[in-house]
């Protein structure tokens, strides 16, 4: 962060969803750089290199992967849970005492593991959001586009209840 902005977002963002859309077309589930950026940020990583060392080792464990059919899901439970606490460390910047941004945040996070889906989580989050912007009054403060994805998510929750 520089001035408290992301330098060249448009093409972290671009990586990311190129990434997302490749992954996909190969039958793979969503992938995403956050938590492995995250980690490699965290141990003091800051420059392009470290997510090249975290694609090779991920490549190197491709050979190992039939390895891990005998590795249950015990097993790496308490990784998971290691990576869920790293990702709830980001609650603590929410602004709890605004309703507008708590209300859709708890949400999205309760109903990630209710629904056993990240996706239905973050749908919900963009369909309440604008509806807390909107009743509190600060509809105007938000971007068009943010309209138009409340509209595309209320397709999206629809269609997932048929």
């Amino acid at each position: 962060m520089k001035n408290n902005r992301l330098p060249r977002v448009g093409r972290a963002l671009f990586a990311d969803a190129s990434a997302s859309t490749i992954g996909s077309i190969f039958g793979t589930s969503t992938t995403t750089a956050y938590v492995e950026s995250t980690s490699g940020v965290a141990v003091g990583g800051r420059t392009g290199l470290t997510a090249v060392f975290t694609g090779l080792f991920f490549a190197l464990a491709l050979f190992f992967s039939p390895l891990l059919d005998v590795i249950t899901n015990e097993v790496t439970a308490p990784a998971l849970i290691i990576v869920g606490v790293m990702m709830a460390t980001a609650l603590r910047h929410i602004d709890w005492a605004k309703m507008e941004i708590a209300i859709p945040v708890f949400f999205t996070v309760v109903t990630m593991p209710l629904t056993y889906s990240i996706a239905t989580g973050i749908a919900l989050g963009f369909v309440l959001y604008p509806l807390t912007m909107v009743v509190k009054g600060r509809g105007k403060e938000l971007h068009p586009l943010m309209y138009l994805l409340f509209i595309v998510f209320i397709l999206y929750l629809g269609f997932l209840s048929h």
